[in-house]
């Protein structure tokens, strides 16, 4: 057996800690750089999962961070648009769209930009440099991806003054189809989570409106394949291939909506005229600059929002009211909405329509499945019932 120590486990107080594979060698990982930690190769390798899985049902590069075992963002590497660009502080990285796996990273960093900060970032392809670029000016403890570039190795290993963790997966890797965890000095077995999310789990769709676009197709998988790597109860918002809004480990359903279409409402009103024209100072960083944003978007028109943050901004920046907000949310639609369970009623329904969702997936099963279906025809929504429940502990 080959053990790989760590120096502690969830907690400093929690040693000895390693890692260490049972039934067969060697370890499918090389770290070729810093030395990650028990939360970082937790974050590591159920992102990994979630990138791996992306990119098999989409054929396309995909990327995540992840922040204490849940993703903060999830994406396929689809190009961005120069709003989108300016919103994720990207602008101004030269070739951005021609590298798909920078593009995910983009997406998947910027979905939940406050969250993310310190991340562990997962891709499903080689990082390239102009990937790199992206990652070497972001607050983040580590990556996983199946190889990288020279150039962007030697970017990456200079981060966080040459501590940045970085592991190298094999790609072909495949777990035993049987798992097993200790709780409590307790050990439960159950099956490796093996179950196939492809567009087949789309086909029952149980709504008088039936029809799904190739686009909302791929938001829901996107949706669905980042629920399988999300600590349960969870549902999350995608659109245009990333989520855009994750609701993790919530005792409720609605809970789980009501977090998820939140922060996609704050990454929809990040790409305003208001937010993107914000007078801030040229010195003032990403990360003071993103704690500001969720400041003034969610201050609306409170008038000590300025008094807050006087030292950021050239000029007193320009209220953007609760008002004019909603008018801004309300003329979206196309947001694609995926829940690991169902729906046990339609109060989730509800408030994901405030939200621009106009698509849905969950697995059905309730005694209220006719209450929620009822509930998505008043409002024009298309929901396929996946028959699929997606937990994740």
């Amino acid at each position: 057996m080959v053990e790989f120590p760590l120096k502690y486990g969830c907690n400093p107080n929690q040693v000895p800690a390693s890692l260490y594979m049972k039934d067969r060698l060697p370890l499918p990982f090389e770290v070729l750089n810093g030395k990650p930690g028990y939360i970082n190769f937790m974050d590591a390798l159920n992102g990994w999962q979630l990138v791996k899985s992306l990119q098999a049902a989409t054929g396309l590069p995909a990327a995540a961070s992840f922040k204490h075992v849940s993703p903060a963002g999830a994406a396929i590497g689809l190009p961005l648009s120069p709003r989108l660009q300016q919103a994720c502080f990207v602008a101004d990285i030269e070739g951005l769209n021609d590298s798909p796996v920078a593009c995910a990273y983009a997406r998947a960093r910027g979905a939940d930009r406050l969250s993310s900060f310190g991340d562990f970032i997962a891709l499903s392809a080689p990082c390239d440099l102009t990937c790199a670029q992206v990652i070497a000016r972001e607050v983040s403890d580590g990556i996983i991806a199946p190889g990288f570039t020279d150039e962007a190795l030697a970017l990456l290993r200079a981060k966080r003054k040459g501590n940045y963790s970085i592991i190298k997966m094999d790609p072909d890797y495949e777990p035993l189809p049987v798992e097993t965890r200790d709780i409590y000095g307790i050990t439960f077995e159950q099956r490796f989570n093996d179950a196939v999310i492809d567009e087949g789990l789309l086909n029952n769709i149980v709504t008088q409106k039936t029809d799904l676009s190739p686009e909302a197709r791929q938001d829901l998988l996107v949706a669905l394949i980042t629920l399988k790597y999300t600590q349960s109860n969870s549902v999350c918002l995608a659109v245009d291939g990333q989520a855009i809004g994750i609701g993790a480990g919530q005792q409720s359903r609605v809970h789980c909506v009501r977090l998820a279409a939140g922060k996609a409402d704050l990454w929809q009103l990040r790409q305003h005229d208001k937010v993107l024209g914000l007078p801030f100072l040229p010195e003032v960083g990403r990360a003071a600059r993103d704690n500001a944003i969720e400041a003034y978007l969610l201050a609306g028109d409170d008038p000590a929002f300025s008094g807050s943050w006087p030292s950021l901004f050239s000029r007193e920046p320009q209220p953007f009211t609760a008002l004019e907000q909603r008018s801004f949310l309300d003329s979206l639609q196309g947001v694609a909405l995926g829940s690991d369970a169902f729906f046990p009623f339609p109060d989730s329904i509800l408030r994901a329509v405030k939200s621009g969702v106009s698509f849905v997936a969950q697995p059905g099963g309730s005694l209220r499945d006719q209450d929620v279906i009822d509930c998505c025809d008043e409002h024009g929504l298309v929901m396929a019932m996946t028959g699929l429940r997606l937990f994740h502990h």
